[in-house]
Parts: C-alpha cells; sequence; structure tokens
C-alpha cells in the first residue's frame, strides 16, 4: 500500500495542480523542453487523481512548459545582470524555478496563500538564501517582509496568477510593489479579453477558479502608474533557441495557427515590466 500525501486546497490554490503536472509529463519526453524530475517525484507522492483531470490534455502541457521556458530565461538574465539580486515568486505553488536557475548567491521568496504553503512545506524547507511567505498578491501586509528597497534589485514573476484576480485587484497589487520596490521588475502573463470570454479552455474545465482578469495591451498596465515595459512576447515570437527545440507536432500546429488562427497564439503574451510609483504615490 502506498502512503501518498492528501491534498486540501482552495478552488484557485488547486490550480497549482496544472503547471506542476505539466512540468512532470514534459520531464518525461525523450528531449524535453524543460527537465523537472521534482516535478515527477512530487506528482508521484500525491493523492491526487491527475489522471481523471488531464489523462485527455497531455498534448497542452507542452505549451504550458513553454510559458515556463520562457519566463526561466527571463530570470537568468535578471542574474547576470545582478547575480545577488532578490527574486520573488508569487503564487509559487510547487514550482521549481528556484531550483532551475539558482546561481548560488541569489536572494529568494516563494509567496503564496496559506493552504498552498502548508501543502508546499511537505516537499520543500526554508534556507539561508530561500524562504517562504505567506500573502496574497493585491494586499501588501507581506511586502515588508522581503526587506528593503536597498536589498535589491527585486525581480517580481506571477506566472499563471494575476488571471484569476480582478483588474482592480491586479493594479493594486503592482501599484503597491512599486511604492515599496520602485525600479522592480515584475515578469506576469496576460490573457486577452476574448481569450477570458471564450469557454474552450480544455485544462480548466474541471476546476472551479475561472479566469476573470484580461488585457489585450500591456499599455494598459503602463497607464496605472509610470510603469514602463521592457519587453512583451507571445507564442508568435519564440527565439530561434527556442524555435529549434519545440517537437515536430508542435512545430507544425503552430505553423498552422499561425496561418489560420494567429490570434490563438497571439492570445496569451509574457510581459515584463520595469515598476515605477505614481507621481502621487
Amino acid at each position: 500500500m502506498t502512503n501518498k500525501q492528501a491534498v486540501a486546497l482552495g478552488d484557485v490554490s488547486e490550480t497549482l495542480m496544472i503547471p506542476l503536472w505539466c512540468r512532470a509529463i514534459e520531464s518525461g519526453r525523450r528531449r524535453p523542453i524543460l527537465r523537472d524530475p521534482r516535478a515527477q517525484e512530487i506528482v508521484a507522492q500525491l493523492d491526487y487523481d491527475f489522471e481523471r483531470r488531464f489523462a485527455s490534455q497531455r498534448d497542452l502541457a507542452f505549451r504550458a512548459c513553454l510559458r515556463t521556458v520562457m519566463i526561466d530565461r527571463w530570470v537568468q538574465e535578471f542574474l547576470r545582470m545582478h547575480p545577488g539580486g532578490t527574486v520573488v515568486e508569487i503564487g509559487t505553488g510547487l514550482n521549481t524555478r528556484f531550483e532551475r536557475v539558482d546561481n548560488g548567491a541569489l536572494r529568494w521568496f516563494d509567496v503564496d496563500l496559506p493552504d498552498s504553503l502548508a501543502l508546499r512545506r511537505r516537499f520543500f524547507t526554508d534556507t539561508a538564501r530561500r524562504r517562504m511567505v505567506v500573502g496574497a498578491f493585491g494586499d501588501d501586509d507581506w511586502l515588508a517582509q522581503l526587506g528593503s528597497a536597498g536589498e535589491g534589485p527585486f525581480l517580481f514573476i506571477a506566472e499563471a496568477v494575476l488571471v484569476y484576480l480582478t483588474e482592480e485587484t491586479v493594479r493594486r497589487g503592482l501599484n503597491a510593489i512599486a511604492a515599496a520596490y520602485p525600479g522592480s521588475q515584475f515578469v506576469l502573463d496576460t490573457v486577452t479579453r476574448s481569450a477570458i470570454a471564450s469557454q474552450a479552455r480544455p485544462m480548466m474545465q474541471t476546476y472551479r477558479a475561472p479566469f476573470v482578469w484580461g488585457c489585450d495591451d500591456p499599455r494598459t498596465i503602463e497607464a496605472w502608474g509610470r510603469h514602463r515595459c521592457l519587453d512583451s512576447t507571445t507564442m508568435l515570437d519564440l527565439p530561434p533557441e527556442l524555435r529549434s527545440r519545440v517537437p515536430l507536432k508542435h512545430r507544425l500546429a503552430f505553423s498552422y495557427l499561425r496561418a489560420r488562427k494567429p490570434e490563438v497564439l497571439r492570445s496569451h503574451a509574457l510581459h515584463r515590466f520595469e515598476l515605477r510609483p505614481s507621481a502621487s504615490a
């Protein structure tokens, strides 16, 4: 008899299982775009019906992992410029980005809701350079636990998180970070409003957490403060070194979508911002 870990998560927190499973599945391929043996170990230890949730969605796992790898590249670029910088992952779930990008000198904070961190603590422990912090994006009471702005530079990441929040909450959260850590970078992903309205989201069909916030243009976010968009990309704009690692069936699918339905590849975008407080802050 196996002794698996029970899972008790709220509706939004439970969505952390999606990227976890995607990384585990991708790691099992012969030539994965990322390798995450820890995700495979955790999936095997959890008492959770991954097969019922995701059995028919294996091809979609690659796209989620491609998003993860694209964000990893930005984190690594930040760390090349600032080896001793501080990285804050918001809505960390059971992510293993620290293991993929750690340079031996960075400071790292994993921020999430209490139920998510309770599960995470079964598999990860705090260290001298890495610590878990209970917090919710949009609230600012946890920000002081990260240290002062002078301990930066700071890079904040929110992958597959903000889409579940209201626009008011996203705006409040970004502006709070800008006020506390002016000049920090923030990496996030957005989904277009038409994609939010669409019901064709197979990975989400068995979850009770709806997509809420849609953003068609990063200039909308710039206008919330004095934020500056440093970079934006979609799956239409893969850099050559990533494009060459895409499996043939996905290259063919991307070619079809690029020619016939480019809005599908543009519907999910990644952005990197420099956060600046508003003049009145």
